[in-house]
Formats: structure tokens, sequence, C-alpha cells
């Protein structure tokens, strides 16, 4: 069992910024951070493999979201630039996949924390 507990929403104008932590019980090779606005299906916004040997952005927020592990630690972070107001979203950090199923399929993943809310004003 891994438990997750998010931090760091809350809520901000467009182009503002916001770290997200995610602190996890014990390790995983795959770490994720999801989001899900009201009446929209959960989307996978980063995923990092391995501590970063590999790294999947959502096309959405390439280039303005970074994603970081510290496994001494065992959290993960999602750093947000450039919000806009369509990042607005309760964002879900969740952690690995199980045997078979695929990173991609937000179904295969098996824990996940709480979530905490990230509202983006115009």
């Amino acid at each position: 069992q891994v438990q997750l507990v998010e931090s760091g929403g809350g809520s901000v104008q467009a182009g503002g910024s916001l770290r997200l932590s995610c602190a996890a019980s014990g390790s995983s090779n795959y770490m994720g951070w999801f989001r899900q606005a009201p009446g929209k299906e959960r989307e996978r916004v980063a995923i990092i493999y391995a501590g970063g040997s590999y790294v999947y952005y959502a096309d959405s927020v390439k280039g303005r979201f970074t994603i970081a592990q510290d496994n001494a630690k065992n959290t993960v972070y999602l750093q947000m630039n450039s919000l806009k107001p369509e990042d607005t979203a309760m964002y879900y950090c969740a952690a690995e996949v199980r045997y078979g199923g695929a990173w991609s399929s937000t179904i295969d993943w098996i824990y996940w924390g709480q979530g905490t809310q990230v509202t983006v004003s115009s």
C-alpha cells in the first residue's frame, strides 16, 4: 500500500504559478499528476518514471508545467507556471501502474491521493 498526500493547491490569477507536492509513504517507479474538471473525465497531466528517466506531459501543459521527483523524500512535485483558467480542476497524485497495465490508461493506476483544488481566475 502506498498512501499519497497532495498539497499546494489554491486560487491564483491567470499567468500565475503554483507548485503542487505529493508525499508518498513508499517508493514507486511510476508517479503522475492527473486532473479532473467538473463534468469532464479525469485526464493525465504529467507522468514521471524511474525518477525522471522518462517524463510525459499532456500537450495542453507542455512548456508550462514541470514534474520532478525527490527520491530521498518520496515526493513528487508539479510546478505550474503561466496558469490559465482552463487549468482549473481538482488535481490528483497517483502512483504505480498495475502489472500488465499501461501508464497512459487512467484506470490502470493503483494508488490515488485525495486531490487538491486548483482554481485559476481570468
